[in-house]
C-alpha cells in the first residue's frame, strides 16, 4: 500500500518551478495577472486555455472568472462550470479535495475512506473521479458510485460503509451551467461547525499547486484506493426506505385505483422512485417520458426546480390524460420534492409549497404512529427558522419537542447526531421550507425518495377514506390554522452584486425597524450578533444558535419575516409567514407583508 501511495504524481508531471503558479487566485495578484498566468502556464490543459483565449476581449468576463477563488463555503462549492479561479473546473475540485484530504489525514481517519456520488450534470462524473484520484493519491480510499445516484443515497452510503466523509457532486436545482461539490462527515450529514471552518481553512491553505496530488485511475484501482459501489448499496438503501412504511396493507387495497404521475426532471430520481413505489405495491406510476432520461441541459425545462410551476407543465399534461391522483417531481439530485394533487371540488390540480407537503407528511406519519403506539415519549420535531409555524402547532398536538435550527438541512441532520450522542430525544420528523424533509434516520440529508414514498402512502390512505391529498390539506388547515409562507429572492450577480447584498444586510442590521407595513416588530433576532432583542421591553438574550448572517423579525398577528443572503447563489432571500382565517385571508396577508418587506429594503 505504501508503495502505491508514494506513486502519486504532481499534477502536470513536473516539480515546482518558476512556471508553477504559486497561488490560486492569489491576493497579491490582480485578476488580469492571474488570467495571463492561466494562459501561459503549462500546468493548465489546452482546452482550458482555448476557453480563456475566447474571452480575451471581454474584460468583464475575465474579471468575473478571476477576481476571486470560488469560495469553499459551509455548503462546499457551487458555481458556473468553466475555466477560472471563480468557476467549477477540475482545478478547483482538486484544490478542494486536497484540502479535505489534508484535514482527514491530520485527523488520523484516512483508513475509513470517503464515499463519492454524482448527478446528471455536465462534468459530474469527471469531477467525481478527480476527487477520488486526489484522495487516492493522499492514501485515502475512495468509494465511487458506478453511475448517477440521488443525494440521500450518498448520505446513506457514508453511514453504511463507515466512511469518514462523503463527497457529492450536484448543483441541486440550479440552471444547467452550474455544478457543485458538497462535503459530508461520518454521521452522514453535511459538515457543520467546527469541522466546516476547519476544513475550509485547510482548503484555503492550499495555495501552491505543487501540493495538489493525483494518481492514475488504473493504478488507484490496483492499489485498492479506488472502489466502485452501486447495486448492493441500492438494495440496502431500498430496504431502509421500506422500513418507514406504516400502512402497507392499505396500499395494496387501493393499488388498482390510485394513479401517480412522476418526473425526475432529467435527474437521479427516476430509478429509485420507480423501484420503491413498485416494491410497495403501487401499480399505476406514470413517468413523464420527455423528462425520464438524464439530460445535463435539462432541455424540457427553463429551470429544474420543483418550486417553479412552469416545470410541471409536462407532468400536469400527463396527469390530466391519465386522471392522476397525485403529481410528483424531484429535482436533479433528488433531495427536493414538488407536489400537485387534485381538488375534489374543482377537479383541478393544486400545488403544494414545501411547507405544505411537509406538514401533510408530518400529520400523516405522526397521527398513524400515534394510533399504532409507535410515537416516542421523548420525540422531537425539527424545523429551520424560516419554515412554517404550523410545525409548532403540530409538534404540540403530538407532544413532541419542537427544535428550531438555522437554514440548511445539515443542521437538522446534526440534531439527530446530538440526540444519539446525548440520549435526549428521538427523531420523529424534520423539514425545511425549500421542499426538503426526512422521514427516518437512514440518511442525514433531505430525502425526496422517502418523501415520495410517504406522500404516495398518504395518498393511498386518504383515498381509502374518499379524500385526495388536497382535501386532507384543507382538513389540516381547519385543524391548525391557515398558515401561509412566501419568499422573495433578489439576484445580484458578481462583485458589484455581492457588495449591494452586504450593504442591504448592514442597513437592516444597523437600523432595526419597529414596524413593517401594518405589523409591529415584537422581537428582532440577529444571528450574526447572537442577539435577540424584545422590542417592547428592550430585554436581550442569546439566539442559542451558531453564528450566521441572518436577521429575523417576530411580528404581531402571528406573522414573521427573515432576511438571509444565499450561501449557494448570488441572491439575498426574504422569507415571511402569516396566519389567516381562510386560504383567501392568508393569501391577502402574505401579499401585503411581502410588499411591506420590499418597501422596507427599497425594492
Amino acid at each position: 500500500m505504501t508503495i502505491c501511495v508514494s506513486a502519486y504524481k504532481i499534477i502536470g508531471g513536473f516539480a515546482k518551478s518558476r512556471h508553477m503558479p504559486s497561488l490560486i487566485g492569489g491576493k497579491d495578484m490582480d485578476y488580469k495577472d492571474i488570467y495571463k498566468e492561466w494562459l501561459s502556464n503549462p500546468y493548465f490543459d489546452e482546452d482550458t486555455k482555448k476557453e480563456l483565449q475566447d474571452i480575451a476581449d471581454n474584460e468583464n468576463e475575465k474579471k468575473e472568472r478571476f477576481y476571486m477563488d470560488l469560495e469553499f463555503g459551509t455548503a462546499g462549492l457551487r458555481g458556473i462550470i468553466g475555466a477560472g479561479t471563480n468557476r467549477m473546473n477540475i482545478y478547483t475540485v482538486r484544490k478542494a479535495t486536497q484540502g479535505l484530504a489534508n484535514y482527514i489525514n491530520k485527523a488520523g481517519k484516512a483508513s475509513q475512506g470517503v464515499a463519492i456520488a454524482f448527478d446528471s450534470r455536465h462534468m459530474s462524473p469527471e469531477f467525481a473521479d478527480e476527487a477520488a484520484l486526489c484522495l487516492a493519491a493522499n492514501g485515502i480510499k475512495a468509494y465511487v458510485f458506478e453511475s448517477l445516484r440521488p443525494t440521500p443515497e450518498l448520505s446513506f452510503a457514508v453511514r453504511h460503509l463507515g466512511c469518514v466523509a462523503g463527497i457529492n457532486v450536484p448543483a441541486s436545482h440550479n440552471p444547467p451551467e452550474y455544478n457543485g461539490y458538497k462535503v459530508y462527515w461520518e454521521d452522514g450529514a453535511q459538515i457543520t461547525a467546527p469541522k466546516d471552518s476547519q476544513i475550509i481553512s485547510e482548503v484555503k491553505a492550499v495555495t501552491d499547486y505543487n501540493t495538489v496530488k493525483t494518481m492514475d485511475k488504473d493504478e488507484a484501482k490496483a492499489c485498492g484506493l479506488y472502489n466502485v459501489i452501486g447495486y448492493d448499496m441500492d438494495d440496502r438503501y431500498m430496504a431502509a426506505l421500506k422500513k418507514m412504511s406504516i400502512n402497507g396493507d392499505i396500499i395494496k387495497k387501493v393499488a388498482d385505483d390510485i394513479k401517480i404521475v412522476y418526473t425526475p426532471f432529467h435527474g437521479t430520481g427516476n430509478i429509485p422512485v420507480r423501484r420503491v413505489l413498485k416494491e410497495l405495491g403501487f401499480k399505476h406510476v406514470y413517468v413523464v417520458p420527455e423528462q425520464e432520461k438524464p439530460d445535463p441541459d435539462f432541455t424540457t425545462l427553463e429551470y429544474p426546480n420543483p418550486e417553479d410551476p412552469k416545470a410541471f407543465t409536462l407532468a400536469l399534461k400527463l396527469a390530466k390524460e391519465v386522471d392522476a391522483d397525485i403529481v410528483l417531481a424531484t429535482d436533479p439530485d433528488a433531495d427536493r420534492l414538488g407536489v400537485y394533487s387534485k381538488d375534489t371540488k374543482t377537479g383541478e390540480y393544486q400545488s403544494f409549497t414545501g411547507n405544505m407537503s411537509a406538514m401533510l407528511i408530518a400529520e400523516y406519519i405522526l397521527s398513524q404512529r400515534q394510533e399504532k403506539g409507535l410515537l416516542h415519549k421523548n420525540g422531537a420535531f425539527v424545523k429551520t427558522i424560516v419554515s412554517t409555524n404550523m410545525a409548532d402547532s403540530i409538534a404540540k398536538e403530538y407532544n413532541l419537542k419542537l427544535i428550531e435550527v438555522l437554514t440548511g438541512f445539515k443542521f437538522i441532520g446534526e440534531q439527530i447526531k446530538f440526540f444519539e450522542q446525548q440520549g435526549t430525544y428521538e427523531y420523529e420528523f424534520g423539514f425545511e421550507e425549500s421542499y426538503g424533509c426526512l422521514v427516518g434516520t437512514h440518511a442525514r440529508d433531505k430525502d425526496a425518495i422517502v418523501a415520495v414514498m410517504a406522500l404516495c402512502e398518504a395518498a393511498a390512505y386518504y383515498k381509502n377514506k374518499g379524500l385526495t391529498l388536497w382535501d386532507q390539506m384543507i382538513n389540516i388547515y381547519e385543524k391548525y390554522g391557515y398558515y401561509k409562507e412566501g419568499q422573495v429572492a433578489i439576484t445580484m450577480k458578481g462583485a458589484e452584486g455581492a457588495g449591494k447584498i452586504a450593504k442591504m444586510m448592514d442597513d437592516l442590521r444597523n437600523n432595526t425597524p419597529s414596524k413593517i407595513g401594518n405589523w409591529t416588530v415584537l422581537e428582532a433576532r440577529d444571528y450574526k450578533k447572537d442577539e435577540c432583542v424584545n422590542m417592547v421591553t428592550g430585554d436581550k438574550h442569546s439566539t442559542g444558535l451558531p453564528n450566521s448572517n441572518v436577521l429575523y423579525y417576530d411580528l404581531s398577528d402571528n406573522a414573521w419575516c427573515c432576511a438571509r443572503p444565499s450561501g449557494t447563489e448570488p441572491k439575498i432571500k426574504f422569507y415571511m409567514g402569516v396566519k389567516g382565517s381562510s386560504i383567501e385571508d392568508a393569501a391577502a396577508k402574505e401579499e401585503a407583508l411581502k410588499k411591506a418587506v420590499m418597501e422596507l429594503v427599497g425594492q
